[in-house]
């Protein structure tokens, strides 16, 4: 996927970064002449036991015979409903703790009956076919600003805020094990690709971070979810990040056009319904992108240290594995003092240990994996987060070599 050019300053990203939609579809279409990554069906090259080192890729060519589909969804939020949903069988809603599964829907009341069909969408994860549907995101403001976090006098209430939702709005660091079709280097492929997505569109970094996240909450809430359509689900996600987070989200069209088409607008659409009732409608999950300008605003820092922390916080998206096991809190954390102690020999200054209860040998752990991932990234097949902070309106961090060692290695 082609990157678009930006004449953006250092240190400038602060600022909302996606353009109006008035032109933008048009210079989109004329700019783009490579041929855009697919992610829509795995070769007969990628099994699911390839290690990660040989370099997974999709193709769109590859056929692919489904297993039969067994899905299991847990709402522990609003509502304790357990989701069963086979092969050949209706879904079925039964109360918690029931285990009902039937060749027939017999569900009695209206209620039901829409709730039903409603979960019956999730069967379009592995089919070819989509109806209709129509929903609508309002495109809520942030839940940080970056105007809100220079008020100093509510810096702690955020942050306690902050703290507490991260533990409700986690993902299950394990969850790929329920989904025997998709392995982590399918993953950090669609991870990959979204970030190109990010930057072809000019959008805010918190969009990238927040549609992994949703990402990542919706496959730890479903099981089997075919490779096919990883990319639908990841699609779906970004347009409902982009909704919520910008103030000119790409229209439905063009994020079709990112899939090359691979999706219909009808699918598309209708995937977002499923993904948004699976997640609840719960869309304000706190980031690390959100906890590092947080501490960022608290002790500043110059800007190489700044857009280091944020390039280091973003190559924490693509692993699950470590990086899911720990809270956006301390990955946030981490990122800081990986950039500070790169740029500055220095590591978690006294304010932030006060701010945020931290101390550095809690941090640690973290922060080695977080250097071990940084050394690494120059060699890794997916290149799209280093190519981003490449530009001078990142300082072109991701050119800065990594520390050796660290301190307390």
């Amino acid at each position: 996927m082609m990157n678009l050019s930006t004449n953006a300053h250092c240190g400038s990203h602060t600022s909302k970064e996606n353009i109006p939609p008035s032109s933008k579809t048009d210079a989109l279409q004329v700019q783009r002449a490579k041929q855009r990554t697919v992610l829509g069906v795995l070769s007969e090259n990628e099994q699911r036991g390839r290690p990660f080192s040989q370099g997974s890729q999709f193709s769109k060519h590859s056929s692919i015979s489904d297993s039969s589909l067994l899905v299991f969804l847990g709402h522990p939020s609003s509502s304790s409903f357990d989701i069963y949903v086979e092969e050949a069988c209706e879904v079925v809603l039964a109360a918690s703790g029931q285990e009902v599964v039937s060749d027939s829907c017999y569900l009695d009341s209206e209620t039901d009956a829409l709730q039903n069909e409603d979960f019956r969408l999730l069967l379009e994860l592995s089919s070819g076919s989509c109806q209709d549907a129509s929903v609508q995101s309002e495109a809520d403001e942030s839940l940080m600003s970056e105007e809100v976090l220079c008020v100093s006098e509510y810096a702690e209430d955020i942050h306690l805020h902050l703290r507490e939702r991260e533990l409700r709005s986690r993902p299950w660091p394990g969850y790929l094990e329920k989904h025997k079709d998709i392995s982590n280097g399918m993953r950090v492929i669609l991870v990959d690709w979204m970030v190109e997505v990010i930057e072809e569109y000019k959008l805010r970094s918190e969009t990238l971070h927040l549609a992994v996240n949703y990402l990542d909450r919706f496959l730890s809430l479903t099981a089997n979810v075919k490779r096919s359509r990883l990319q639908l689900v990841g699609t779906a996600a970004l347009m409902i990040a982009a909704k919520y987070e910008e103030i000119f989200p790409p229209e439905l069209n063009e994020f079709v056009y990112t899939t090359d088409s691979t999706y219909t607008k009808k699918q598309l659409v209708r995937m977002e319904h499923v993904l948004l009732k699976v997640l609840s409608f719960e869309m304000a999950a706190p980031t690390t992108n959100q906890f590092l300008r947080l501490f960022m605003s608290i002790h500043s820092v110059c800007a190489n240290t700044e857009n280091l922390a944020l390039y280091v916080a973003e190559l924490s998206l693509m692993e699950v594995d470590p990086f899911l096991k720990y809270t956006p809190s301390i990955v946030a954390a981490g990122a800081y003092c990986l950039a500070t102690y790169t740029v500055s020999k220095s590591l978690w200054p006294d304010s932030l240990h006060a701010f945020t209860g931290y101390t550095t040998a809690e941090i640690v752990p973290c922060l080695t994996d977080l250097h071990k991932l940084y050394i690494s990234a120059e060699s890794r097949p997916q290149q799209a987060i280093r190519d981003k902070y490449k530009s001078s309106k990142y300082c072109r961090v991701s050119l800065i070599t990594a520390p050796a060692v660290l301190p307390f290695s």
